[in-house]
């Protein structure tokens, strides 16, 4: 897909100025003396998103991974949706002209990674995305049906990402041998009964964003009464979409 108008349909998710044009062409030299604001997406992170969608509309075709066909929509339904909570989640992480893991300097590979868990990740969506974005972090994608984890491991060989793990047991397993600074979770069926095995993924003092409707806000913060619930910012573009980001009291 092509790198300028996946750019152009991300604009919203990004809080960027309509001014700006996220494209390959801002990291020009020249482009900055014009004035123009840098690139929030570099070129790196742009064709990983167009390759990413081009693997996930041919397997689409084999393993039911979205309900969405057209590669627009699956810009703004899903990645726009992803990097929204990923700008919130770890603001400024995406700041340089590239952001390949290569790009990561040996000091900040020396520090400790935050450890991020997406449970029920399924295509791979909001983890991917926020690997994208901030390639810093300690991904483990939690997916227990087999297709589906196979899926995300092509995609991770794929985009060459590194420090990402597919756990394709089930999250219950999981929980009772680690926890995670912060803890994703996006369209999930029974979303009642998944909510408490995400609350015991969550480490002490670590973050839930829960990518919901609504309707599902009073349910989250009464499933859940030990954490501390931020104000939900709205999802651009949605009439109903939110982040709701809570935090483990110690």
């Amino acid at each position: 897909m092509n790198h300028a108008r996946i750019a152009e349909l991300l604009q919203p998710f990004l809080g960027i100025s309509t001014k700006a044009v996220i494209s390959p062409e801002l990291c020009h030299p020249e482009a900055a003396k014009a004035g123009e604001k840098p690139a929030l997406l570099s070129p790196f992170q742009l064709q990983s998103i167009s390759t990413y969608i081009d693997i996930l509309v041919r397997w689409n075709a084999r393993i039911n991974l979205t309900s969405i066909r057209e590669p627009e929509e699956i810009v703004t339904r899903h990645f726009g949706e992803s990097l929204f909570a990923a700008c919130h989640l770890f603001p400024g992480a995406s700041s340089g002209p590239t952001l390949s893991e290569a790009s990561v300097s040996s000091g900040v590979k020396d520090l400790a990674r935050p450890r991020v868990a997406d449970l029920g990740s399924g295509a791979g969506l909001p983890g991917l995305p926020i690997k994208l974005w901030a390639p810093h972090i300690a991904l483990t994608l939690i997916e227990s049906n087999q297709k589906k984890a196979t899926f995300l491991r092509e995609v991770i060989r794929t985009l060459i990402l590194t420090d990402v793990n597919v756990h394709s047991d089930r999250a219950e397993t999981l929980a009772t041998q680690s926890t995670f600074d912060l803890v994703t979770l996006r369209a999930v069926e029974r979303f009642a009964d998944v909510l408490p095995i995400a609350a015991r993924l969550v480490a002490p003092a670590g973050r839930l964003a829960l990518l919901i409707g609504t309707s599902q806000l009073h349910q989250a913060q009464t499933i859940l009464p030990d954490f501390s619930w931020q104000d939900p910012p709205a999802v651009p573009h949605s009439q109903s979409r939110i982040l709701l980001v809570g935090r483990r009291y110690v």
